[in-house]
């Protein structure tokens, strides 16, 4: 088995160091992403019980089920190349986060504010927030 793994790997030289290249550039992408992203949430969104309407729930229906579609589509292949990376170079875990958060689907916003509430968690993205001047989040 490891035998076929190896000459599999001989042959495709090519796709390898595209997939090797492709996993270092998520990860640096994901090492810029994250504290921006971090950042930019205000420092009350998950203070209440339910989500918001988000910027997109007074536009047209048309431009606002387009917006959700292509950041359904986003998050769906962040989550296949964060499985990749799961045994690829990369920051795989993250990735699949990342993909997540961009997901809708039922019950996201009681996950993601049980995530955020984790200890840990909560002291990195606050870590962050206070290096980039703003304000802790409220829960």
């Amino acid at each position: 088995m490891t035998a076929h793994i190896l000459d599999w790997t001989r042959t495709h030289t090519t796709g390898m160091w595209w997939m090797a290249g492709l996993s270092a550039l998520a990860f640096v992408a994901t090492l810029i992403i994250v504290p921006v992203v971090v950042v930019r949430i205000p420092a009350d969104y998950f203070a209440y019980a339910s989500r918001h309407p988000g910027p997109w729930a007074n536009q047209h229906f048309v431009l606002r089920m387009l917006v959700i579609a292509v950041k359904n589509i986003l998050g769906g292949s962040l989550i296949a190349v964060g499985t990749l990376m799961l045994v690829l170079p990369g920051q795989g875990l993250l990735t699949i986060a990342i993909g997540s958060m961009l997901l809708d689907f039922p019950g996201k916003y009681r996950l993601e504010r049980w995530l955020v509430s984790r200890g840990s968690v909560l002291l990195a993205i606050n870590w962050l927030r206070k290096r980039a001047g703003r304000v802790p989040l409220e829960l």
